[in-house]
């Protein structure tokens, strides 16, 4: 029975993600909100790429950083709201192996690749304020898209490990993933024998995120504000600042509930697990949703553009 046991999971076709453990009766409330979330990022992230492609003027480094942020957060939401609304409303629990490593690989590489955004967006406001003119020479379309490339190709470098380490377990314990999505840490607890160095090498990707894109961006806004502080009056120094309060706003809606769910994963072993899921599920759901809602509410050109959008010509909405 014991040999039995141990191979009759080796390499499954197929997994089973069981959503929220201890929640099933009530996954069709909670789908309420997840699909509401899941319709402000689709309508928010497609407003904000809409409208800097139609306005010339919106044709700027930060707003090139802003699409590759709505773009990354489309794919990164997409990858997981489908299958979990699926799961909560149709009972679609089963996802083929090799699907699920897909999944994997995309929520980690998406993960990285925000996070590097943000890194870059940290840059480009530094040499607005710091070194405003020469902002255009410095931050020219092609050095843009180079920055892109590379956080693009960190990102899919750093995380192709993830899925090709958890390919090459033997799987013999079961196949039902206790998740609403085939994250890294989920999957390589089904697996049997020594699997550390797929836990090492998670920490070691949280790590370089930390050590690369939080100190970078910490360093780049202790530049801003000793600069901010120079300025010669109150005014002015809260005028500067504000440009940066979308980015910030940003970065706390990403770094917090994604280091803490890290860190919840990892060592909050005596924690109820639906709390790690829906955990999990806010740190991949809940900055996609507020990106576009803070530039737009924070980004006076957005903003302006919105308006214009959604009000007739000549009509004045504070009449």
């Amino acid at each position: 029975m014991s040999d039995s046991n141990k191979t009759a999971f080796t390499n499954p076709s197929t997994f089973i993600l069981q959503g929220i453990p201890g929640l099933e009766a009530a996954h069709a409330w909670i789908s309420i909100p997840f699909c509401t979330m899941y319709s402000i990022v689709i309508l928010g992230n497609f407003a904000i790429l809409f409208i800097v492609k139609r306005e010339a003027s919106l044709h700027e480094p930060v707003y090139y950083f802003l699409c590759m942020l709505a773009i990354t957060d489309l794919v990164l939401s997409t990858t997981t709201l489908p299958k979990i609304l699926a799961n909560f409303w149709f009972n679609s629990r089963e996802i083929d192996f090799s699907a699920c490593l897909t999944q994997m690989f995309f929520i980690h590489c998406f993960t990285e690749i925000e996070s590097g955004i943000l890194a870059a967006m940290a840059f480009d406001r530094y040499v607005a304020i710091c070194h405003p003119l020469r902002h255009s020479t410095i931050l020219t379309n092609s050095l843009v898209m180079k920055i892109g490339l590379v956080i693009v190709l960190r990102g899919s470098i750093l995380t192709l490990a993830f899925p090709l380490l958890a390919r090459q377990w033997q799987y013999c314990r079961t196949n039902i993933i206790a998740h609403t999505q085939c994250e890294n840490l989920g999957v390589v607890k089904l697996a049997c024998g020594d699997t550390r160095i797929s836990s090492y090498y998670g920490i070691f990707v949280l790590s370089c995120r930390i050590s690369l894109d939080v100190v970078f961006i910490i360093l780049s806004y202790i530049q801003i504000l000793r600069a901010i502080f120079s300025l010669p009056t109150k005014d002015a120094r809260l005028k500067t600042f504000g440009t940066c309060g979308s980015h910030i706003c940003v970065i706390l809606a990403f770094y917090i509930p994604t280091l803490f769910g890290s860190l919840v994963s990892r060592l909050g072993s005596n924690m109820p697990p639906h709390f790690h899921i829906l955990l999990a599920n806010i740190y991949l759901l809940v900055p996609p949703m507020l990106n576009p809602i803070i530039y737009g509410v924070r980004t006076k050109q957005i903003r302006d553009r919105l308006l214009q959008f959604f009000t007739p010509k000549g009509t004045d909405i504070f009449s």
